[in-house]
């Protein structure tokens, strides 16, 4: 079966194990993923669960490099909750976000934080994720919610 993910129509990959899925994804990060400096660390597709670990830089910054800019803790956070659901899907589906909906808790400056995202409800057509970006202590950063589109391959 054909992915419905442009990404991944290539791939046989309905059937990959959690470790072929981490080394077919890690492989080929999409340029956002590099532009935001960022590492998938671990997937599990049967919980729909994923995590990234990213680098916050300075040119992600504003108030003279001292607090990373929204948008960018917004799609890190995004980043790591598509990819929990592209893993729960076995990168069969694509998942374009229908709403997407976030909370700064904290401000962050340059260095690492982590995120993971979760999916909550997987359906037929339409699906439920939720993630946290959170810095090296453990502080909660960001709590993020999304609602996607779960798009599978056309049956010929």
């Amino acid at each position: 079966m054909n992915s419905a993910h442009p990404d991944f129509q290539h791939l046989a990959s309905g059937s990959l194990s959690d470790s072929d899925l981490l080394d077919r994804l890690r492989a080929a990060p999409p340029e956002a993923v590099k532009t935001l400096n960022g590492e998938m660390i671990d997937i599990d597709s049967a919980r729909g669960t994923c995590r990234f670990r990213f680098e916050i830089v300075p040119a992600f910054c504003h108030s003279q490099g001292r607090i990373c800019q929204g948008g960018f803790l917004t799609g890190m956070v995004d980043t790591a909750m598509a990819n929990a659901a592209v893993a729960k899907g076995k990168l069969v589906v694509a998942v374009p976000t229908l709403e997407l909906k976030v909370s700064f808790f904290e401000a962050m400056g340059p260095g690492i934080v982590y995120a993971e995202g979760r999916v909550m409800r997987w359906g037929g057509s339409v699906g439920f994720l939720d993630g946290d970006l959170k810095d090296e202590k453990g502080r909660l950063i960001v709590h993020a919610t999304s609602t996607i589109k779960i798009v599978r391959p056309k049956k010929t």
